[in-house]
């Protein structure tokens, strides 16, 4: 009885040694996507020199903004300056293009020490951005990246324009 108990467990130990658990990964990081999105918008009286984006879905609470305004294009390349950015015009005039944001949306606008309306349509019109959604948990670990630099932000997070998502 001993010798059959013994060659029954032995059969079952190597039938169960065959065994085997196939473990699925999921490699999908969801907390950590960064994305980018263009909008050119007007500014005017009627919308309160103000335009404001939604986020949709909406990004997480540890998320950051960053948003660029395109200055001017030199020699085909596109020059941004990360906002708030302040320009200053003769006799004390400034205009601030500023934004705030939540996790829903981000508001565009323009502040100034006159009326915005007296400044010209090249400072009003046909303004694009571009909104940089940085993931809270990116810094972890990374190498310190100079936010100031449009491309070297976007390059962190291995964007292209062809990634960057357009808003009418």
């Amino acid at each position: 009885m001993k010798k059959i108990t013994l060659v029954l467990a032995f059969i079952g130990m190597i039938s169960l040694n065959s065994c085997t658990v196939n473990e699925v990964q999921d490699n999908v990081d969801y907390d950590t996507i960064a994305e980018v999105f263009e909008v050119t918008t007007s500014f005017s009286s009627v919308n309160s020199y103000s335009r404001l984006v939604t986020f949709n879905p909406p990004i997480y609470n540890s998320d950051m903004v960053l948003v660029y305004h395109l200055y001017d294009v030199v020699n085909g390349s596109d020059v941004w300056r990360l906002m708030p950015q302040t320009y200053y015009f003769d006799n004390g005039v400034e205009l601030d293009y500023n934004f705030d944001f939540t996790t829903f949306d981000v508001n565009l606008f323009l502040d100034s020490n006159v009326n915005l309306g007296t400044f010209s349509s090249a400072w009003l019109q046909n303004q694009t951005f571009r909104i940089v959604v940085v993931p809270g948990y990116f810094a972890k670990g990374v190498a310190p990246i100079d936010y100031n630099d449009y491309d070297a932000t976007i390059n962190a997070f291995g964007y292209n324009d062809a990634k960057i998502i357009n808003l009418k």
